[in-house]
């Protein structure tokens, strides 16, 4: 995927979202984003992570990738890295190896300020570390639309968190739904991992990267139905005034 999007663009920065180490060899990882780099230089990026399986010594796998991609020669720019986390253990070692730092707040929030702020105090002054914050998000173009979408959400989550992996649920079958005592128990923390509007979206995002001090947000959005998904990304980009360039 990663490949046709890099060929099929030539100005947006194309990342995986992400590898995880569990499941592949760091040779195998380094040759692939050595490729993609070559091809693209200066557009790749790669997200690392530690999910997946058996973390089994995730620091010196994660450094072999990084010593395997090497330096920058003519034709040859290494994609930019970054390790994905979810609480202060990933943030200090991405401080540790001079790599940019994702949290995922989609599935965190309440972990979010102490792994940003170790993220933050693991690097230099020379260096401090980059970061971004992965977010949830839901627009639509009313308020009900929103909250429909956003009940999709609650209900797709709830059931995940209580170990049902069933499909991302439709409006009709939301609508039809008896909660139960569990399901509406998750709730609470499910609906702190979205932010959703339509008016309050983009102030409720610049309030986060603020309070965080992130230098970018990732914006993750799941609906059942690929169009309002799309809608979704649309208003967000109108709202941050990202007009395509000509």
């Amino acid at each position: 995927m990663v490949a046709s999007l890099l060929e099929n663009t030539r100005r947006l920065r194309i990342g995986s979202g992400g590898e995880l180490l569990p499941r592949y060899e760091p040779r195998k990882v380094a040759e692939v984003f050595h490729v993609l780099s070559a091809l693209h230089p200066g557009r790749v990026d790669l997200s690392i992570g530690r999910a997946g399986g058996i973390a089994r010594d995730y620091p010196r796998r994660f450094a072999e990738v990084i010593d395997l991609l090497g330096k920058p020669y003519p034709g040859y720019i290494p994609p930019t890295v970054w390790l994905l986390g979810a609480g202060s253990g990933s943030a200090r070692l991405a401080g540790a190896l001079g790599t940019r730092y994702a949290f995922a707040h989609s599935l965190s929030p309440q972990l979010s300020t102490a792994a940003l702020d170790a993220s933050h105090g693991s690097g230099t002054l020379q260096a401090p570390t980059q970061s971004a914050l992965a977010v949830r998000v839901v627009v639509a173009d009313t308020e009900v639309k929103a909250q429909e979408l956003t009940a999709g959400f609650l209900l797709w989550r709830s059931r995940k968190d209580l170990g049902h992996n069933e499909l991302f649920p439709s409006p009709v079958t939301v609508r039809g739904h008896s909660w139960t005592a569990e399901e509406d128990a998750r709730v609470g923390h499910s609906s702190r991992q979205l932010v959703a509007g339509p008016p309050q979206v983009k102030a409720a995002l610049i309030g986060l990267a603020r309070v965080h001090q992130v230098d970018e947000i990732i914006v993750n959005t799941l609906t059942h139905d690929p169009v309002d998904r799309l809608r979704s990304y649309e208003l967000l980009a109108e709202a941050f005034q990202l007009a395509p360039k000509a």
